[in-house]
This record gives structure tokens, sequence and C-alpha cells, in this order.
């Protein structure tokens, strides 16, 4: 590993020159792939001088404690010894989770597919709170959030909406969200007092740029349709809805939140890139040997991942039996410590199973 790490830094050290290099900056298409690499590897380069240094520490208390004579002073060296010693072993830990192999979908854009399953109005209902709980932590993190299209019930549910968070690293903070959100509760319907389970599909889709793929027009299928949904003087008055049908995958996009056709074919078309990629990346992923997938899992849509229990006021990711009493805070976008665990989960499989 330390053979890398010099490998490593040399690299970045050319990166380095080469940012000042007035060319370079001249163009910006490489100076801003350039800086992408750059940031990518400075949290390595200065992790492993902060290890060079424990070690330079290490060896030259251990070189004055072969040949000091005096109690007190070897004591010092001893205690820095140790000291030093303590340090890399956590700094090789950090180095080791850095040197994991990154998802290279991990600095993306997503888009997010929430769909009402079993349920009926209740499941609509809990996809819109899990909407909102999305919307909630995108702006604690400072993100932008852009619906793309919406079918929303009468009683404010949401049957089914795409929406766009853009944001530093957002795929790699959302990307475990993938799967079957199962909420546990009474219904405000519900004169019993039953508790009623239904469920919610999340779908965590990486943005697919124009340029990573490229879709032929001419396998395309483009239908226009009168908007349809709540209500609103808009609606069915014309035909600016979009259905766009891949052939070859029979992948089929609608959109019909904007009253403008060409906006609707715009944020359809960023839909569909966004599911043909997802596609093509899950069934490279089925080509990996099942001893190296990870342990947690983001694409497969049928697994129940969560369950909201509102009677005990406790949210429960199943995939890292993980359970935590603070139902609201969490529905009303505090995410990070399931996601934070979830990430934790994930290094420490891959680890497991030898990938650096």
């Amino acid at each position: 590993m330390l053979e890398k790490l010099q490998m490593i830094e040399k690299h970045y050290d050319d990166i380095s020159q080469l940012l000042a290099d007035p060319t370079v900056v001249s163009d910006q298409e490489q100076f801003r792939k350039l800086m992408k690499e750059h940031k990518s590897l400075t949290p390595i380069v200065e992790i492993y001088k902060k290890y060079k240094k424990a070690a330079e520490t290490a060896e030259e208390a251990h070189a004055l404690l072969d040949t000091s004579q005096e109690k007190d002073f070897k004591e010092l060296l001893d205690e820095e010894l140790h000291a030093a010693r303590s340090d890399m072993e956590r700094f090789t830990e950090e180095l080791r989770l850095l040197m994991l192999p990154k998802d290279p979908n991990d600095d993306k854009n997503v888009i997010v597919e929430i769909r009402g399953g079993a349920g009926g109005e209740e499941a609509a209902l809990f996809a819109s709170e899990l909407f909102r709980m999305y919307s909630m932590y995108a702006e604690s993190k400072g993100w932008k959030t852009e619906t793309l299209n919406l079918n929303a019930t009468e009683l404010g549910g949401i049957k089914e909406i795409s929406f766009m968070i853009e944001g530093d690293a957002a795929y790699s903070r959302l990307k475990f969200e993938s799967g079957v959100h199962r909420v546990q509760r009474v219904p405000e319907t519900e004169a019993g007092g039953r508790i009623h389970t239904s469920t919610v599909t999340v779908a965590v889709l990486p943005e697919a740029e124009e340029v990573e793929l490229d879709i032929n027009p001419d396998d395309l299928q483009i239908d226009t349709y009168r908007s349809g949904g709540a209500g609103g003087q808009h609606v069915n008055k014309t035909e600016s809805a979009i259905r766009i049908t891949h052939l070859p995958t029979g992948i089929i996009v609608e959109c019909q939140d904007e009253r403008s056709q060409y906006k609707n074919r715009d944020k359809a078309m960023k839909i569909l890139r966004s599911r043909i990629y997802d596609r093509m990346q899950a069934e490279q992923a089925q080509k990996i040997a099942a001893e190296r997938r990870s342990q947690v899992g983001t694409g497969d849509r049928s697994e129940r991942i969560r369950t909201y229990n509102f009677p005990q006021g406790r949210v429960t990711d199943h995939r890292i039996g993980l359970t935590l009493y603070k139902i609201a805070d969490i529905l009303n976008g505090d995410l990070e410590e399931i996601i934070n665990a979830l990430t934790t989960a994930d290094q420490a499989e891959k680890l497991k199973v030898g990938e650096v």
C-alpha cells in the first residue's frame, strides 16, 4: 500500500504543477477534469503526509532510545514512540478506507423516483412524506431540488414523483435509499384504530450526462397527450404532456409537470437517460461475483430496506439492523445517522472482501 501511496502523491504533485500552467488553465475542459481529480486525491495525500510525519517521529524516537542513557528522557521517548505508532495505525486505517475503489457515480447528481406501493391512499400519503423528507435533507446540505414529474392524488398524496437533487456528491449520500420503505401506522380514516402497513418504493438513479450516454433519436417514440391530474386550470386543456418510449429497452417515461411541451420533453429525457444508465449499471453489477457485492446493496427495488413504525416512534433499517427512536426527526430530513451507518457498513464489507 505504501508504494501505491507514493505513486499517488507523485501524481498529485504533477497535477498541482499542471494546474499552475497557464496553457492548462486556458483549456477549461482539461482544467475542470484536473481540478476534479486533484480534489479527489487531496484527502488521501493529506493523510499520507500525516502518516509519513508520524513514521518519521517514531523512527527518530526509536533511534534516540537506543542511544540515550537518561531514565526520564527514555520515558519521554517511549511515550513519544507509542503515540507515533498509534497515529500510524490510525492513519493506516483511514488510508485503507480512502483507497477503497470509488463508485464512479458518487460525485453525480441524482434523480429520485418515489412511487406509492401497497396501501392505496395511505401509501400515496407516505410517498408525499418521503418526498418531503428527502427535500428537507437536501436543503440541510445546501443542495437544489427540482421536481421533474408529479402525479398527485386528490387528498394530497403522491402516486408517483420524479425529482432531481443537485449537490456535491449527492449520489454517494443517497444511493442506499433505493428499495421498499414500509410504514406502519393508524390512518386518519381508520375508525377502529387498527395499524395498517403500507409500502413505498424509492429508486435513486445517478444523473446520466449526454456525453456518457448516446441515445439514437431513431430509438425513441415520442407521444404527446393532454395533462391529467388533481385539478388546475391547465389540466386537459393542451397536449403539453410527453410520453417517451425507448424502443430497444421498452423503458417508458411520462412527464406532464410543466405547461410547456418543450420543458416536459427536456425533463423526460433527463429521466430516460438516467433510467437507461441505471439499467446498464445493474446489468453490469449482476456479472460481479456474489462475494464481492456490497452487503448493503443499492439496486434491488424489491428489497424491503426500512420500516417506519409510528406507534413505537421508531425507524429500523433492516440491512444493518439499525433502529432509531426518532421518527419525527428522520421524517424532517435528519438522515445523517442512518446514511453514515450504511456507508460505514458498506466500507467494512468492502474491506472484508479485500478490495484494497
